[in-house]
């Protein structure tokens, strides 16, 4: 084997500019798989990194107003929801794994030491910065205790911190919001986020639930009237979505979507309207947003993959075609080695091995361009749904499973050719 291995090294150097001609088709093919492949994953994890900002699997839920006759009240009704419909959608839901209410006020007067704004506060349960990806720069999250005490405690969006404070360290600061004293205790990360339901979080303003309900209660509606509900639901929920939409020839508008259900079902009965009144309560599902553009962001990582591994095919082609050539160039010396003792399948694992040879050396050459041109690429800013061009270790190993398949195939039928030649006809053969 060793014997072969250098007989094969020394074959291939001595045709240099055909060898590296040939390589250079596999060389790009590599290229090709590992760049689009990598492309599509930075697409990806950019699309579920933006997707998280908002919460990745969540569920908001808002009062609407009826559109049927229910338990004799007239259509039209507008339903308010309060603390009590979260409360009786996480004890009677078997769908939803958290739920947080929500309370927020527009334009609220805040004033520092150093600035005054219109804010928009929001009065969140812990359990929400969980589902709502509330991650901070500096400081703490709230707690349960902060909520039991009806703590006057703020966490305080990066935009809205930056206005009020400018680029001063803002934990323990004191604030006012119309009036009341607010202590500073976090300052949330900058966060790029494309999608939002009531503004985004670098602009707003977050205290404890209890707190929110005393100090700055909705002032249109009646009281104890949330804003809205956050649902989060399981993980099997998020699981079925697939099938559901699947179910549906991907109809999204014929979907009946089974979380919105069963929460629908829960108010209706809490608020004795029809469970089938779809305009009762509205639902943002952003499980389906993330379902959809998942489908999107796969389906693109597909086609690249497959243009990369065809790439890759027609250099293993050229391969092979150079192979044939060279058994042809060289076919009395298979005569002559055949003549000398040399056996069948010498002549083909010889033959076998400058093929595979070749064609490792150019996939392992165009793996390290790749790897440097990525790394090139990502070295420049990146797009919010861009999160660089990252080789998955699944993607790489489908890139080298595929070099080693094209380099056996295009080589074993080259090798097969040689070895068997007849080394009568091929001492006679001429060029």
């Amino acid at each position: 084997m060793k014997e072969a291995l250098v007989q094969s090294l020394q074959n291939l150097r001595a045709n240099k500019l055909r060898s590296c001609l040939t390589m250079f088709g596999i060389l790009w093919g590599m290229i090709s798989v590992v760049v689009l492949s990598a492309t599509g994953e930075g697409f990806r994890r950019g699309n579920d990194k933006v997707l998280r900002e908002l919460g990745r699997n969540i569920g908001i839920v808002w009062g609407g107003r009826t559109s049927m006759q229910a338990g004799g009240e007239r259509a039209g009704r507008q339903i308010f929801l309060t603390l009590a419909d979260a409360r009786a959608i996480a004890a009677e839901s078997t769908m939803v794994a958290v739920v947080s209410p929500e309370l927020t006020r527009g334009a609220v007067k805040t004033k520092s030491a150093y600035n005054a704004a219109a804010a928009q506060v929001s009065g969140v349960e812990p359990q929400y910065q969980d589902i709502r990806t509330i991650e901070l720069e500096d400081g703490r999250l709230f707690t349960w205790q902060d909520e039991a005490q009806v703590s006057r405690v703020a966490i305080v969006g990066f935009d809205m911190a930056e206005q009020l404070f400018g680029k001063r360290r803002i934990v323990g600061e004191p604030i006012t919001l119309n009036g009341a004293p607010y202590t500073v205790v976090g300052k949330i990360r900058k966060k790029n986020q494309d999608s939002n339901y009531s503004g985004p979080d670098n602009n707003k303003i977050f205290v404890p639930f209890a707190a929110m309900s005393r100090d700055l209660p909705r002032r249109d509606a009646p009281p104890g009237t949330l804003s809205d509900i956050i649902v989060g639901p399981k993980e099997w929920v998020v699981d079925e979505l697939p099938r559901a939409l699947d179910a549906r020839a991907g109809r999204i508008e014929d979907i009946d979507w089974p979380l919105e259900r069963n929460v629908r079902a829960i108010l209706a009965r809490h608020h004795g309207f029809d469970a089938a009144d779809l305009q009762a309560i509205s639902m943002w599902d952003t499980s389906l947003e993330t379902l959809m553009f998942g489908r999107m962001i796969g389906h693109m990582k597909q086609f690249f993959t497959i243009v990369g591994i065809v790439t890759l095919l027609l250099g293993g082609i050229g391969v092979m075609n150079i192979m044939l050539v060279a058994v042809k160039e060289r076919t009395r010396e298979i005569g002559v080695r055949k003549a000398l003792g040399a056996t069948t399948s010498a002549i083909q694992r010889q033959f076998f091995l400058e093929g595979f040879f070749l064609t490792l050396m150019s996939g392992a050459a165009g793996m390290l361009v790749a790897l440097a041109l990525c790394r090139l690429v990502n070295m420049a800013p990146m797009p919010e749904r861009f999160s660089g061009m990252i080789l998955s270790w699944q993607s790489g190993l489908v890139a080298l499973a595929t070099l080693v398949a094209i380099g056996v195939v295009t080589s074993t039928y080259p090798a097969r050719r040689a070895a068997e030649l007849p080394p009568v006809e091929a001492l006679r053969f001429e060029m």
